[in-house]
């Protein structure tokens, strides 16, 4: 079963909780029941506007590193929400299905999920124009809001009493350095954990004497910052991004289509896009964008030469508690 507690305000929801192995059916229906939990007497932390957490009714405030964490087992995972609500129970029920292949030890975990923030890396992501110019000058959006709201709820999840930090969220990733700064405890990056596990199966290159090509789908934040690039070829691969034609005339327009609805014509443009990428010798593209992930149907042969790096953030942090379990 799930178990959560939900502390609901204005603008932050913290979610509580122990994942154990439930069926499907099951998680989902306490997910819409966590949603509209009641806030119990032990209500502690409010945030404002800012995503700063303030004192609330006899409570200290963890965020500033005082009081007592909520969460005291040695495994606990913190989660930070990102640009989708629907992508982080994503992310959730990855774990919970992991976690019931072995007969499920339970998962302790502390979610911090807000919508206001989310709001605005959405705002970030869409804002970013398309420009074949260097990362320093493409970076002009002022993202220092995005920043300091992430460093908070790092700080809030790691006072909680959080072992681990995951953040199932790709743009996200474009400050980890920042975010992480000082950190006393491990965080998970969603793209060294999805070239770690490439690495581990020993892909063989398509062409003879050609070098192992891996390809990354994205969207244009998330490529500027270049750290899937980045982990990548510190594993050796090759990497092959989408050009600007196939941006302009692909990428871009299948978002825009899942932005009206148009779902079709988004599936059939993001299989333009990774067709692009594969006829460039690519052995596998990595979806890297919410958006994307679940455009085309499960049965699409496609989908076996991409790359879900939420799958990998997933397992990874499965090995990462075992771990942990087997250390205490």
């Amino acid at each position: 079963m799930l178990d959560v507690m939900s502390l609901s305000y204005p603008f932050q929801t913290l979610l509580l909780g122990c994942v154990t192995a439930p069926t499907r059916r099951y998680f989902c229906r306490t997910r819409w029941c966590h949603v509209q939990a009641t806030p119990p007497s032990s209500v502690i932390l409010n945030a404002d506007e800012s995503g700063k957490f303030s004192e609330k009714i006899h409570a200290t405030n963890l965020a500033s590193g005082k009081g007592v964490p909520f969460a005291t087992q040695g495994s606990t995972v913190g989660i930070i929400g990102g640009v989708s609500v629907d992508a982080t129970l994503k992310f959730l029920r990855k774990l919970v299905e992991l976690s019931s292949e072995d007969g499920g030890n339970s998962i302790p975990f502390v979610l911090c999920s807000d919508p206001l923030f989310s709001k605005e890396l959405l705002s970030f992501e869409r804002s970013y124009f398309v420009s074949s110019t260097s990362r320093a000058e493409n970076l002009k959006l002022d993202s220092s809001p995005i920043v300091e709201s992430l460093r908070n709820k790092r700080v809030f999840l790691e006072n909680s009493g959080a072992s681990c930090i995951v953040i199932p969220c790709n743009v996200s990733h474009s400050w980890y350095e920042q975010v992480c700064e000082g950190c006393s405890v491990p965080v998970l990056h969603m793209a060294e954990c999805v070239a770690k596990e490439l690495k581990e199966a020993k892909l063989k290159p398509l062409e003879a004497g050609s070098p192992l090509r891996i390809g990354v789908l994205a969207t244009n934040a998330t490529l500027a910052a270049g750290f899937y690039k980045e982990k990548l070829q510190n594993e050796g691969f090759e990497v092959v991004l989408p050009d600007r034609a196939t941006m302009e005339h692909t990428v871009i327009p299948a978002i825009e289509a899942l932005n009206r609805k148009d779902m079709e014509g988004a599936c059939n443009l993001l299989r333009i896009a990774l067709q692009v990428l594969l006829v460039r010798a690519a052995n596998s593209v990595i979806l890297a964008s919410d958006d994307m992930r679940d455009l085309l149907p499960p049965d699409d042969p496609l989908l076996r030469k991409c790359v879900d790096p939420m799958d990998a953030l997933a397992r990874s942090t499965m090995k990462w508690v075992k771990s942990s379990e087997h250390n205490l």
